[in-house]
């Protein structure tokens, strides 16, 4: 059992009628459900794989009608008490103090200082190591679109300890790919709309860019960004799905 402090290791999609988000997602992706006892409460979580060698990598969590559906994502600590305290002393602010969460592990939720919510997380069993390639339907990037860059980054790399790469992106600002040791853990980049609040936006890996854009269209979604190139990375495109959140999806080059 090992775990790898600063990887993003789950995703949770928050919204007040699951089995709607359930519908859109396993079409979307090829995923499926299953429901496991937390407690007294039951937890919707998804699974991507054939059926015999699936592997959780997410979940559905029932919130009040008046949040707004989103992605929620879960970061790898070694210490959740440890860095929400420092989370706090940085400028953050608290969604839910750290609590045990059953058998399967420790976590809390903050909102950065520029708005983005994220949880933290100490895994019972540890992380899932880094696969070589991601296989097609699981995560593969996250990405911050935030109001103030500068200080999201000085923010991140205080708590969890990023180092970071720069890409220029010319008119649209400069781009952070955010670093444990050598491996990118995910980008960070100031917000293309001026009226978009600062979140998370997690990619996941698909065979076929512009026909995963299609289908979102055909199941209902909308389609944010059409699909495009990323030269030496792959072809992109940003979804809404039929409740309002948003998921980026990318067929990776090579």
């Amino acid at each position: 059992m090992s775990h790898l402090p600063g990887k993003f290791v789950w995703f949770e999609h928050l919204s007040a009628d699951i089995p709607k988000a359930r519908k859109f997602y396993d079409a979307l992706f090829g995923w499926h459900t299953e429901s496991l006892p937390m407690g007294a409460q039951r937890y919707s979580m998804i699974l991507n794989g054939d059926g015999t060698t699936s592997e959780g990598i997410g979940g559905y969590r029932h919130v009040a009608p008046t949040e707004r559906p989103s992605w929620l994502s879960y970061i790898s600590v070694e210490d959740v008490d440890a860095c929400y305290a420092a989370a706090l002393a940085a400028g953050a602010r608290a969604v839910s103090e750290p609590m045990d969460f059953g058998p399967f592990g420790r976590g809390a939720t903050l909102t950065d200082p520029t708005g983005a919510t994220f949880s933290i997380w100490k895994s019972s069993q540890g992380d899932h190591p880094d696969p070589a390639r991601t296989p097609i339907g699981g995560w593969c990037w996250n990405e911050l679109w935030t109001t103030d860059d500068a200080r999201a980054l000085a923010f991140y790399e205080q708590v969890f300890g990023y180092t970071h790469d720069t890409m220029d992106l010319g008119d649209d600002g400069t781009y952070y790919m955010v670093k444990t040791g050598e491996i990118s853990r995910g980008g960070l980049m100031h917000s293309v709309r001026a009226d978009a609040p600062s979140m998370w936006l997690p990619y996941v890996a698909v065979a076929d860019c512009d026909a995963t854009a299609a289908r979102a269209k055909a199941l209902g979604g909308k389609v944010l960004m059409e699909p495009t190139e990323i030269p030496n990375i792959g072809r992109y495109a940003i979804a809404e799905d039929t409740l309002g959140a948003a998921v980026a999806f990318i067929k990776l080059a090579g």
